[in-house]
């Protein structure tokens, strides 16, 4: 019985074997066709679906020296595959006969001999496939609606075209300017830049204005309330710096002499009003005793206040709703938010420019991010990731907790003094493939180790860019607050939060099936190599026949491995995993090693140099370069060091999709701020909801990084598996970080 399973299984694996040769024809082979496919990755190059090619190439060009005999890990070309197609069924060192006739190999080239039980497919009901298609149309109508709204507000709105006036008060007269309107309710956004205080002392004079309405007549006249500024002593006034301050004025229905409002300080009627028709002006006044200079801008009938937090609420709800449910990938509904944010700014007229959206991206975090993804990409290939992999399992034995436990304490660790995103970039593709070689789902383990870069950045100013932009406060330094004493205060509430959330973790994961793949290893490593395939057929464009031939190889494979998938689905509760597929230490020590010591050198003294200056912040006197500035020159000094001719493929490695997504999100966070919503809720209620860290996915910079690397590894995790586990362990950090806020500030005055 076991004979004859054999040979049923031998004349199987023969027909697969013969079904591979069907993805190419012999009409496909041109020279052309065989260009882009000597551009191809190795691991695609040398699959036998490919075959066709190899022999043409070997035939005029002799037989290929060496063809890849390990996998080529993410890191050696991150940007087309994850993973090498071990699963092949036919050698391709095996000899070939260069006598072969064209035309026999273009018959079996030609009929795909894909097994009849592979053809297959379990279709899904009609009602279920209906749903389907009706939701797809219902998405795709709403999205384009959305589409149609920001192209036609663009189109029918000019840019904002600011009126910029200067003017200057002087003590005891009432400077005025007329103000063309014809509405009974009249609004106007009025933007000052003066020599303003930034509070209010015993000394303080004053800046005043409002508006004014009056008739021809001289009968009625209505004045809007008070707007008042405080500005610089008399001494100091001379040469004090500009500050700018912005204020909505409004006139409301004029209802007759029993409603007027009139300020203090108002003077008769201005020589103009003898007009027939009404007039309003915008009237300022001062308690100075100098001349205040003033430079003023204003914008009429601006979208009210009301309205714009209606509609900075609704843009968004629309962002969570659509990165929540996965409506769309989260860059495409950050762009998409955003850019119906600008829609709703010229609907009210005030569309912005393009130097003024430029000017709202946070550059700094924008450079940081490509640096170090440059460094990361180019480190990645020395094999450093894959021997730190390795270390790290010799170290922990192969067991679990102490390889999660060592994981999360150096990313805490190196989070206090390195910015955490640089962290994550650094720690991200080694817990991948610790997680791999363990069969380890490596989802849950990335966002623990996330979560406790996020606790272990908080502890110093340099930890986290909002740190960064604490400590450079005027006020903290003004208090004299320095690198050592924010340290220590916070590092105390850190090692009580970390406890805290490491025994949630364990709580929450007690059970060692969480942090194993919920389907079977094969099914995961089949949908990872269609993935490998799919982005491989992505890569080429179809304007050129050759390439297009090529594609069109590359797609056939999909289908292929798709339809092998659907079936491994079906059986997958007949089928378990195989419990020996981990390697042992010394086949991992022979299979991961550093493969380029020269370049890892390089990278070292590159990163040291970052690495050090990142610490010389700490001293005030040396806080000129930022951190941006720093990781770009330590990212161009490794590019002299490596010698590369040719960019592209670094560049490729860059996580492009994750830097947009957050230049889509400062925009949107200034368009909220421009609609007023920022202002509506408060600064508090702001870093609740918008900035909540380890609360969901887009908290905080560094879970957007991690999951952006995890997915070009092949692994996504969505917003609704970051927010089950890290909603609960926020709410345990507040809990505990206000108990010892509490102590130390109310028990035992520590300020």
């Amino acid at each position: 019985m076991t004979t004859l399973f054999n040979k049923m299984r031998k004349l199987r694996t023969k027909k697969e074997r013969n079904s591979v040769y069907s993805m190419v024809s012999c009409s496909d082979l041109t020279p052309g066709s065989l260009e882009v496919w000597v551009d191809l990755p190795d691991a695609i190059k040398y699959d036998p679906a490919l075959a066709p090619f190899k022999q043409l190439y070997e035939q005029h060009h002799g037989k290929l020296e060496s063809t890849p005999t390990t996998p080529i890990t993410p890191e050696g070309d991150r940007n087309i595959f994850n993973k090498k197609i071990s699963d092949s069924t036919v050698d391709v060192h095996e000899p070939i006969d260069r006598n072969t006739n064209c035309k026999d190999v273009d018959n079996r080239l030609i009929e795909p001999k894909v097994p009849h039980d592979e053809e297959k497919k379990i279709p899904p009901s009609a009602r279920k496939k209906q749903f389907d298609r009706t939701l797809r149309v219902v998405k795709l109508s709403v999205l384009v609606a959305c589409w149609a709204l920001l192209t036609i507000s663009l189109l029918l709105n000019n840019e904002k075209n600011d009126v910029i006036l200067h003017t200057a008060v002087n003590v005891g007269e009432v400077q005025e300017y007329y103000l063309k309107s014809t509405q009974e309710d009249f609004t106007v956004s009025v933007s000052l830049s003066g020599p303003f205080a930034d509070s209010k002392s015993n000394d303080t004079t004053l800046l005043q204005l409002w508006l004014h309405r009056s008739s021809g007549d001289r009968k009625q006249a209505q004045n809007s309330t008070l707007w008042i500024i405080n500005i610089q002593p008399d001494d100091v006034i001379n040469f004090s710096p500009s500050a700018s301050e912005s204020q909505t004025l409004v006139l409301e229905k004029h209802r007759g002499p029993k409603k007027e409002r009139r300020p203090l300080n108002t003077t008769a009627e201005n020589s103009s009003s003898g007009r027939n028709e009404t007039s309003v002006y915008l009237r300022m006044s001062t308690s100075s005793n100098k001349t205040v200079p003033l430079t003023v801008s204003y914008q009429l009938n601006p979208l009210s206040e009301e309205d714009g937090i209606i509609y900075a609420s609704i843009l968004l709800c629309a962002l969570y709703i659509l990165i929540i449910f996965e409506v769309v990938n989260r860059t495409i509904a950050a762009l998409l938010s955003s850019s119906l944010g600008v829609a709703v700014l010229a609907l009210s007229g005030a569309r912005p420019s393009l130097p003024e959206l430029v000017s709202w991206l946070d550059m700094e975090t924008l450079l940081l991010l490509f640096s170090m993804m440059i460094l990361v990409a180019i480190l990645a290939e020395t094999g450093l990731f894959d021997y730190l992999a390795v270390v790290a399992f010799e170290v922990t034995g192969g067991r679990t907790w102490p390889l999660i436990n060592c994981l999360c304490f150096f990313t805490a660790f190196f989070s206090t003094f390195l910015d955490n995103v640089t962290t994550v970039l650094l720690m991200t593709p080694v817990t991948i493939r610790l997680c791999e070689v363990m069969q380890l789902n490596p989802i849950p383990v990335l966002m623990s180790m996330v979560i406790f870069s996020n606790v272990g950045g908080a502890a110093t100013p340099v930890g986290d860019p909002p740190n960064v932009i604490i400590a450079s406060h005027r006020a903290i330094l003004n208090a004299n607050i320095n690198f050592t004493s924010f340290t220590l205060h916070m590092g105390v509430g850190i090692l009580l939060v970390c406890v805290q959330t490491y025994l949630q973790l364990r709580y929450m994961f007690r059970d060692m099936n969480t942090l194993r793949h919920s389907v079977p290893r094969d099914i995961v490593e089949m949908r990872q190599e269609i993935g490998v395939w799919k982005r491989a057929a992505a890569s080429l464009s179809s304007y050129s026949r050759d390439e297009d031939i090529v594609r069109r190889a590359l797609e056939k494979k999909v289908q292929r491995l798709q339809t092998m998938l659907l079936k491994r689905e079906t059986n997958s509760g007949k089928s378990k995993a195989d419990p020996h597929f981990c390697s042992t230490l010394a086949q991992m020590k022979q299979k991961y090693r550093i493969r380029d010591k020269q370049l890892l050198i390089k990278s070292a003294v590159c990163v040291a140099f970052v690495v050090v200056v990142f610490f010389l912040h700490a001293i005030p006197e040396l806080q000129r370069l930022s951190l941006g500035w720093t990781a770009l020159l330590g990212a161009l000094l490794l590019l002299l060091l490596a010698e590369r001719e040719d960019l592209e493929p670094i560049l490729a490695r860059v996580e492009w999709s994750t830097l947009l997504f957050f230049a889509a999100l400062f925009v949107m966070m200034e368009v909220l701020s421009k609609l007023g919503l920022i202002a509506w809720i408060g600064s508090l209620t702001e870093s609740l909801i918008l900035k909540v860290g380890n609360g969901t996915l887009i908290g905080a910079s560094a879970n957007v990084v991690c999951a952006g690397v995890a997915e070009q590894h092949g692994y996504r995790f969505t917003f609704i598996q970051f927010l089950k586990i890290g909603f609960p362990i926020m709410l345990g950090n507040l809990l505990v970080a206000s108990v010892y806020l509490l102590l130390c500030h109310s028990v035992f005055s520590w300020h």
